[in-house]
């Protein structure tokens, strides 16, 4: 399940004016059980959960409060918005408890840490200590884990869900009757009670069975916050089509402006947006862009303008007889995202962003590419490549491999795509001079050989790899049957 996170305040029913401070209170349900306890009454015995009648005869000073749903609603709702302005999707279950799916938060913020750190602080600064943060997969186990919180240490994250989930008490499923009659047959914990066969369970106590199963099997409901509308996208038409690119521009920028400001009342951004023009022909043009950073209406205007240059003023594109209309569709909302860190600068980071996308809408998307690095023991082989802008594939080789024969560091700072036949003079198998263009030079230094075992099923024999040093540079190079030829230049 999606990692969800919980924060919870045990007294916010207790947080109004006429509560008293300095003595025990509680909160009580229409089903009379307590719901809220301020830390006087926790300290003497009284926990959420309780019947009223229990909670009296452990502290019969405890004050019992009216507890007035709506006016709790209306207190909680400056904390909800503090928290939809860090992570826009929240599911409130209650006046002081709400959940959150941070799958997508946890990429924007670095980590789990980092977000968790960034509520809590946001927290203590909107309403001050009192709160509970719990982190677990799933609202049950989440809610579980928040209740491990004290005020010493109102964080608590599960690192192992099934071992957490195993060593709850059966209590927590919340039947009572199902619970005592499991506790008769010696089942204590969620842990116990999910190694019993489900179709057992399921005959001998029906639905309510499956539910107390599923909760300790970690198959919990999924966090359901608010909705967001699928059809999102803006389409804007022409008659007669647009054919200058001033008229093109101005039309991108009133449509990026629709687009941005219908999600910003959603308090969503998106990631990615697809950008189609539909020419007076009927023929369509689309293309994908994507942001490491949320778009705003300026930065999708500018890519917009400069996909439709590309495509009014490239060769062989199909965009004649003007554009007769403009769609943008929103892709990957809020769902992700990079947080600067202190030592970012943003504003050359934008720079840089919009330079290399403004080049990636000229000369296509296959030409401007990212290195990620992968498993290998030649230079050429541990680099691979996906585009700008999309997230890179999982790497074919392991890197953290031990890759025996590997060329020790630095790598190279260029490596040809095909390595040239490089001319070099040995002496008693020692490299003396080597050839460049017309000249040569000797050979300062060198290193190796690091002996390459060849693919003899592909019909490939061994290799020698050396680093060698000249008065020019530094090159890494490859002899195999009297043949050597250039694999990188160092820098």
């Amino acid at each position: 399940m999606e990692r969800t996170l919980c924060v919870w305040y045990p007294e916010w029913g207790l947080r109004d004016q006429d509560a008293p401070q300095d003595e025990p209170a509680q909160n009580v349900g229409e089903d009379g059980r307590v719901i809220a306890v301020n830390h006087r009454a926790d300290a003497a015995g009284v926990h959420i959960g309780m019947r009223r009648r229990e909670a009296e005869a452990v502290c019969p000073t405890v004050v019992t409060v009216p507890y007035d749903p709506g006016a709790a609603a209306r207190r909680f709702e400056p904390v909800v918005l503090a928290i939809e302005a860090l992570i826009p999707r929240v599911e409130l279950s209650a006046p002081g408890l709400l959940f959150i799916p941070v799958d997508g938060a946890v990429v924007y913020y670095g980590g789990e840490g980092p977000l968790i750190d960034r509520l809590a602080k946001e927290l203590d600064s909107v309403t001050g200590p009192g709160f509970r943060i719990g982190l677990a997969a799933g609202p049950f186990a989440a809610l579980r884990a928040a209740e491990q919180g004290d005020d010493a240490q109102p964080i608590f994250v599960v690192a192992d869900d099934g071992r957490f989930l195993a060593s709850l008490e059966l209590d927590d499923v919340g039947a009572e009757e199902l619970v005592a009659t499991l506790r008769w047959l010696g089942i204590t914990t969620l842990g116990e009670l999910a190694r019993l066969p489900r179709a057992a369970m399921v005959s001998r106590f029906g639905a309510e069975g499956l539910a107390a199963h599923r909760l300790a099997s970690g198959e919990g409901r999924e966090p359901l916050p608010r909705s967001i509308p699928k059809d999102l996208q803006v389409e804007e038409r022409y008659s007669p089509p647009l054919e200058s690119l001033d008229q093109v521009a101005f039309a991108a920028r009133s449509l990026a402006n629709r687009l941005i400001g219908g999600l910003a009342a959603h308090g969503i951004a998106p990631y990615r947006v697809q950008i189609e023009a539909e020419a007076a022909d009927g023929t369509v043009r689309s293309r994908l862009w994507r942001s490491i950073d949320p778009f705003d209406d300026g930065a999708l205007a500018e890519r917009a303008r400069w996909q439709l240059r590309a495509w009014m003023e490239g060769t062989g594109v199909d965009i004649r007889g003007g554009i007769a209309a403009l769609r943008f569709l929103p892709h990957e909302l809020s769902g992700s995202g990079r947080q600067l860190t202190l030592h970012d600068d943003a504003r050359n980071a934008a720079e840089a962003q919009r330079a290399i996308a403004e080049a990636q809408a000229i000369v296509g998307p296959d030409a401007v590419v990212m290195a990620v690095e992968q498993g290998g023991r030649d230079p050429g082989d541990r680099v691979t490549w996906h585009r700008w802008g999309e997230p890179p594939l999982s790497p074919n080789r392991d890197p953290a491999a031990p890759w025996p024969g590997k060329i020790p560091a630095p790598a190279p700072a260029l490596v040809p795509p095909t390595p040239p036949t490089l001319e070099v003079e040995w002496v008693d198998g020692f490299p003396e001079r080597v050839r460049l263009s017309s000249r040569w030079v000797p050979v300062l230094s060198w290193a190796g050989p690091w002996r390459k075992m060849g693919r003899w099923w592909e019909g490939k024999g061994p290799a020698d790899r050396y680093q060698i040093v000249t008065s020019a540079g530094a090159i890494l190079c490859e002899v195999s049957n009297g043949r050597t030829v250039l694999l990188g230049i160092y820098d």
